[in-house]
C-alpha cells in the first residue's frame, strides 16, 4: 500500500522510527518547521566543514586507510542529509502556490 503525501507536506531533515521519512503539514511557519530550518542549517554547515576536512586529509600523505574510511563514512552520512534537504526544498518549490505569485 502506498500513501500519497499531501502537496503541503514538508519532508523533515530527520527520519522517524525504522528510518522512515517524517513530514510536517502546514504553511511552514510553525514550531516544527522552524526547528527543521535550524536542523537543516546545522547539517549544511557540518557538510561544508566536513568537505574541508576531507580535502585536507587528501593532501596529507600521512593519513591512514582507516582514517580515510572513517571520513568517507561521515561524507556518506552528510550526503544523505544534504540530499534529503534538497528533496525537501525541491518539493516545496514545485508545490502549487509555493512560488512568489502564491
Amino acid at each position: 500500500m502506498t500513501r500519497r503525501i499531501p502537496d503541503s507536506a514538508r519532508l523533515l531533515p530527520w527520519a522517524g522510527p525504522e528510518g522512515k521519512p517524517c513530514y510536517v503539514l502546514g504553511g511552514g511557519t510553525g514550531h516544527v518547521s522552524r526547528v527543521a530550518d535550524d536542523v537543516e542549517s546545522v547539517q549544511l554547515d557540518m557538510a561544508a566543514e566536513l568537505l574541508g576536512h576531507a580535502a585536507d586529509m587528501l593532501d596529507d600523505r600521512q593519513v591512514t586507510a582507516a582514517q580515510l574510511r572513517y571520513v568517507v563514512a561521515r561524507l556518506a552520512e552528510s550526503l544523505r542529509d544534504v540530499h534529503r534537504i534538497a528533496r525537501s526544498r525541491g518539493a516545496r518549490l514545485a508545490a502549487p502556490g509555493a512560488g512568489p505569485e502564491g
